[in-house]
């Protein structure tokens, strides 16, 4: 039985189009993280963690190893009021 050898150009380029397309996802998504892997199973905590890193750093990847806190950290809290009607 012969071997359809037309059949392997577009197998080769479907292959190389989604090889493409996950490189340049994985590329993108790092570059959003500063270069860090993405994360996955976020909780509440996590979350918690990255906000406060954001005010901290501006980046919610972002961390220091400074421990006094910018100016205006100490108003800009993560607490949310709720309105009383």
């Amino acid at each position: 039985m012969p071997i359809p050898w037309e059949a392997l150009i577009p197998f080769g380029l479907l292959t190389t189009m989604f090889g493409a397309a996950g490189t340049l996802l994985n590329i993108s998504k790092r570059a959003q993280n500063q270069g860090k892997p993405i994360r996955y199973h976020i909780d509440a905590w996590d979350e918690m963690m990255m906000e406060r890193d954001q005010r901290l750093t501006g980046h919610f990847r972002g961390q220091k190893t400074d421990p006094t806190p910018p100016e205006g950290f100490e108003t800009n809290s993560v607490w949310y009021t709720e309105r009383a009607q």
